[in-house]
């Protein structure tokens, strides 16, 4: 594991802390900073990064706060933002 990968796993776990501590300012710096390591140093986001993040505003995601979270029939998960960002993702 590279020192980016490092940074940016330590960026989620404090950006999760504070998103838990309602602290969504905070949560949202850790998250910019961390998608701006990984340009560049050219290494990709983790999954369970980018599952719980907004593309659009950068927040960090807690279900029921947040964002909503929906299962479809069509085996899919919808996860929608405050901002009004759509993301859907298989199961």
């Amino acid at each position: 594991m590279s020192i980016a990968e490092e940074r940016i796993d330590r960026l989620h776990h404090l950006a999760r802390e504070a998103a838990s501590d309602r602290d969504h300012d905070r949560a949202r710096d850790y998250v910019r900073l961390a998608r701006r390591v990984a340009e560049r140093n050219r290494c990709g986001l983790p999954k369970e990064f980018r599952r719980f993040t907004c593309d659009e505003c950068d927040a960090y995601l807690v279900p029921g706060v947040n964002a909503r979270v929906r299962t479809r029939p069509g085996g899919h998960v919808v996860v929608r933002c405050d901002c009004g960002a759509t993301e859907r993702y298989p199961y």
